[in-house]
């Protein structure tokens, strides 16, 4: 772990008091040149961080700075991720993609404060307006098959919905595939996009994208958007740096169920988290809209129905809506 990311851990622990150079120098087994030297890296990274002779250094408040170090020293699983951030992207998921086809290795994570193209599933967008989401994509190399691959998707939908418990103490809720909605309305999307290795038939890599909608723009969603689109905290958050939380916290979980995927250690919770197990829904393909009723997630995660007519189907893909009665 580096200096930086070790030093910011000390002062935030001793928020809202002086730590000495010495002291930190100490503690860091670093010089005090190197101690300021991380001090003003931080800095630059957007962290107010006071300097009072004979006192040391004091960090004002985490805010909600975006950075590296923010997420790197909230993590559990050290050696795993590498963490990159950056102020605006088309999309996380294209950028990292492109990066995945030069080698980069699993792990790599790509957040930003905004994206100006974020894509959601079936082509459809993601609006990510900056500074009040935490938008991130991560690399992963499982070379495994597609149909093991397709457990990515609801495992990190059980990971985010945990994240959000442990940041913002709210329960989200599942809707198959891989949306996560509060209070009926939807503060998650997930998207994994594959690339598949023609030789072996197997999963060369996969990037997983995670959008999550944590304070509300301040003119609102659009008129499209605004009955569907939620968020996680109103105007509250920004004082404690959630959105960094949130991604360390979302990767840790996911990475405990990805270690061993065909395990499905997810699945049961996934399960209890559904909010369309048990309900009228329509199942959508295209432009029809057809009718049915949400029975059970098998242990594929994949959605059974039920058609009026009486026939049961297995869904893999595609999208249903719950239907409101």
């Amino acid at each position: 772990m580096s200096v930086r990311i070790r030093l910011l851990g000390i002062l935030e622990d001793n928020k809202g008091g002086f730590v000495s150079g010495g002291a930190l120098a100490e503690e860091l087994s670093v010089s005090r040149n190197a101690v300021w030297k991380a001090v003003e890296s931080l800095r630059a990274c957007g962290y107010k961080i006071e300097a009072v002779k004979s006192k040391g250094y004091r960090l004002e408040g985490s805010g909600d700075v975006l950075s590296a170090e923010g997420v790197m020293g909230r993590l559990r699983h050290e050696g795993v991720f590498r963490v990159e951030t950056r102020k605006s992207v088309s999309s996380t998921n294209t950028v990292l993609r492109e990066l995945a086809a030069k080698g980069l290795p699993e792990g790599y994570v790509i957040a930003a404060e905004g994206q100006t193209a974020g894509k959601g599933r079936l082509g459809r967008s993601f609006t990510s307006p900056a500074g009040h989401g935490a938008y991130f994509s991560l690399l992963l190399r499982p070379r495994c098959s597609s149909a093991d691959a397709a457990l990515i998707t609801p495992a990190a939908a059980v990971a985010a919905a945990r994240a959000i418990w442990d940041v913002f103490g709210v329960r989200a809720g599942i809707k198959w595939v891989n949306d996560l909605f509060v209070g009926g309305k939807k503060v998650c999307g997930i998207l994994t996009e594959a690339s598949i290795d023609m030789e072996s038939g197997m999963i060369d890599n996969a990037v997983l994208g995670i959008g999550v909608n944590i304070t509300l723009p301040e003119k609102g969603f659009s008129e499209e958007l605004s009955g569907i689109a939620g968020a996680l905290a109103g105007k509250r958050a920004g004082q404690d740096n959630e959105r960094c939380g949130l991604i360390a916290a979302t990767l840790d979980h996911f990475w405990d169920f990805y270690k061993d995927l065909p395990a499905r250690a997810f699945l049961d919770e996934y399960r209890e988290l559904s909010i369309v197990t048990g309900r009228e829904v329509f199942v959508l393909s295209g432009e029809s809209k057809r009718p049915a009723r949400a029975l059970a997630i098998d242990d594929d995660s994949g959605l059974l129905v039920q058609y009026e007519n009486g026939d049961t189907e297995v869904l893999r893909s595609g999208e249903v809506s719950v239907k409101v009665i």
